[in-house]
């Protein structure tokens, strides 16, 4: 039964409008994808584990919840220290995956070491989103899977305690998260795993390397030196202490309202070496009129008064999208952002919504199957929808920072990954 919480009353805010430049110091939660892996890995770990700093919101929680039905012991009373025990996984379980891309790719392959059948499904959305080339590659390493008639949500996966592995070919071009799915759990499978993807570039490959760092990490042994190939050799997982980044998607608004207002914007607690790619983050709002440095203190980003165009390949960072659409939309010169075709199978086709709601409020944008290219015009106030989306609500409240009037039809979608989001951002714009 899908999660009804997707069928909330909206919760309209107007985005509040920045009349000084912003200054302030941050400390965000933790990242959505580095705590969803060490969920995962824990889970199947021998010995206990420990994640410093996770990230509470609706994903990881829906990720913490299936796992515990399927017999893993997580607590998470203390918010900034989970532990986790990994236990027999085993079956009836059911796994609410809400509208979260990790929970319905990284558990399923977890559900074949289970004994007795685990059943999956969502919010309505989540059964469009992208996931029966996971299901024919679990099938081909020989996991019982009962799917939809589309090859995804609603399934079932009829788990014997044990996934005897092998060679897989997939197509992951829709998600990278397809690979990393099957890529967490396969320590565990008799065989482990290769996996060879054959299509179009898999996206988001900062994530694919996450995946490979934190499994090394855990003690897999894992070899990705031949591209579009991985293989991982089975073996046992050790638990271990985790240490959690602050979420760089999380702080891509923040760090925006730098740039919008001229200001400043420090995160705290970001790492020396990090398994996301702030390098390239760095790169592009230094394209758009940002200084980025790295500090003792944390991540900073300043504002120069100006805002410029960009003309760039995202699809290896593909979640800033809707963000730096938001700051293309306020620019001095015209946007041309490409390569992130796989977005419209996200939480809502981000392409279309992003080119439907800038278009409301009186940018000049042009659709294409991978991308869009934004002419700044004068913008005016108006109802902005985030489509359930919390990028959607991220993009809306940086374009507020400089026009008035934008009022999001549903702030509340942003507790998939940052419940404190509204609170943090207007105590931001107010200087508090």
């Amino acid at each position: 039964m899908a999660n009804m919480t997707a069928t909330r009353p909206p919760v309209p805010w107007i985005a509040p409008t920045a009349t000084d430049p912003v200054s302030t110091t941050l400390r965000l939660p933790g990242s959505k994808s580095m705590t969803a892996r060490a969920l995962v890995l824990s889970a199947i770990a021998d010995g206990p584990s420990t994640l410093r700093g996770p990230l509470r919101a609706r994903d990881t929680e829906l990720m913490a919840a299936g796992l515990r039905g399927m017999g893993a012991h997580i607590s998470t009373v203390d918010d900034n220290r989970w532990v986790v025990r990994s236990r027999p996984l085993r079956g009836p379980a059911h796994v609410d995956v809400g509208l979260a891309g990790t929970v319905m790719r990284f558990v399923p392959p977890v559900a074949g070491l289970a004994s007795g059948p685990v059943t999956f499904d969502g919010d309505p959305q989540a059964r469009l989103r992208p996931l029966g080339p996971l299901v024919q590659a679990l099938r081909s390493i020989g996991v019982q899977i009962d799917a939809s008639d589309t090859g995804g949500l609603p399934l079932t996966v009829h788990g014997t305690g044990q996934v005897a592995g092998g060679e897989v070919v997939i197509d992951a071009s829709a998600s990278s998260q397809l690979v990393s799915g099957l890529l967490l759990a396969s320590a565990a499978f008799q065989k482990g795993i290769v996996v060879r993807h054959v299509g179009p570039p898999v996206p988001s490959a900062p994530h694919l390397r996450m995946t490979t760092q934190m499994l090394r990490a855990a003690g897999g042994a894992v070899d990705d030196a031949t591209p579009n190939v991985w293989v991982v050799q089975p073996g046992r997982l050790s638990g271990r202490e985790w240490g959690i980044e602050p979420d760089l998607s999380g702080a891509a608004p923040f760090f925006a309202a730098a740039l919008v207002t001229g200001g400043e914007v420090t995160l705290l607690g970001w790492p020396r070496s990090s398994a996301q790619p702030v390098d390239r983050l760095r790169q592009l709002l230094h394209e758009m009129g940002g200084e980025v440095t790295l500090g003792t203190d944390g991540l900073t980003v300043r504002g120069t008064g100006s805002v410029h165009g960009l003309d760039a390949d995202l699809s290896d960072v593909s979640e800033l999208t809707p963000v730096l659409t938001a700051l293309a939309a306020l620019a001095d010169s015209p946007s041309r952002l490409r390569g992130v075709a796989h977005i419209r199978g996200h939480e809502t086709d981000r392409l279309s919504a992003l080119s439907q709601e800038l278009t409301g409020i009186g940018a000049d944008v042009v659709e294409s199957h991978d991308g869009l290219e934004i002419r700044p015009r004068p913008l005016r106030g108006t109802v902005f929808k985030t489509y359930d989306d919390h990028r959607l609500a991220h993009a809306a409240a940086v374009i507020g920072l400089a026009v008035p009037g934008i009022e999001l039809d549903d702030v509340a979608c942003t507790s998939k990954t940052m419940p404190e989001f509204p609170a943090l951002w207007s105590a931001m714009v107010a200087g508090q």
